[in-house]
């Protein structure tokens, strides 16, 4: 009884089809930290250009099939990194194994995805509100992975001007969503300045999709 419980406060609902799994990925966090390693060797961040030409203040990389990039030409995804004119990383077992996991966990079974965003945030960092709506298929979900500083993720509605929720996502919080939520609004508020014990003054989020 006592691990059934364990479980059941270990997943928060935010919304209709969308989890918050506390903890799900420090089993593997030394293997998970490791593998992104090899993958920003190979696809060094970077701050990427919106369509409006503003320079993003995150820093950006990706492993897996495709890459989620964004310049003048608007946001989409390439199996080719615009950086180094070569494919991708490839995404690494435990990271495939992680997402796989988690969307099982929140109700997602049969998820496999193709692309990995790696998103590195230095603290006054920040997301705007926005929708994940780039990709062909929005029956698949999104598996988004927090390592380092905490941050305050904000979770909204179809529409940006839909109330908010905000929820403290700590080192290893993985959130999930689909369904009815799948295409909700949702961003970070700029990082507040501490210090993580693995990784300094960063926060690595880590967001799996299906984008072919």
């Amino acid at each position: 009884m006592k691990d059934l419980f364990a479980n059941l406060e270990s997943h928060e609902t935010l919304a209709d089809g969308a989890v918050l799994l506390h903890g799900f990925a420090l089993a593997d966090e030394t293997a998970i930290l490791e593998a992104i390693e090899h993958i920003v060797e190979a696809a060094p961040y970077r701050h990427m250009a919106t369509p409006g030409g503003y320079r993003m203040s995150v820093a950006m990389t990706n492993c897996g099939n495709f890459g989620w990039i964004t310049d003048r030409r608007g946001y989409r995804y390439s199996p080719v990194d615009p950086l180094t004119d070569k494919a991708w990383p490839n995404m690494p077992p435990i990271l495939q194994e992680l997402a796989e996991n988690a969307a099982r966990e929140a109700g997602y079974p049969g998820f496999s995805p193709d692309a990995c965003l790696i998103n590195r945030y230095e603290p006054g960092t920040k997301m705007s509100l926005h929708q994940d709506k780039d990709e062909r298929d929005f029956n698949n979900p999104i598996v988004s992975v927090s390592l380092g500083l905490p941050a305050t993720f904000q979770f909204g509605g179809l529409k940006r001007a839909d109330p908010v929720r905000k929820y403290v996502l700590h080192h290893g919080d993985v959130v999930v969503w689909g369904g009815p939520s799948r295409l909700f609004y949702h961003g970070i508020l700029p990082l507040k300045q501490a210090q993580h014990a693995e990784l300094g003054s960063v926060r690595l989020n880590l967001t799996f999709r299906k984008a072919s």
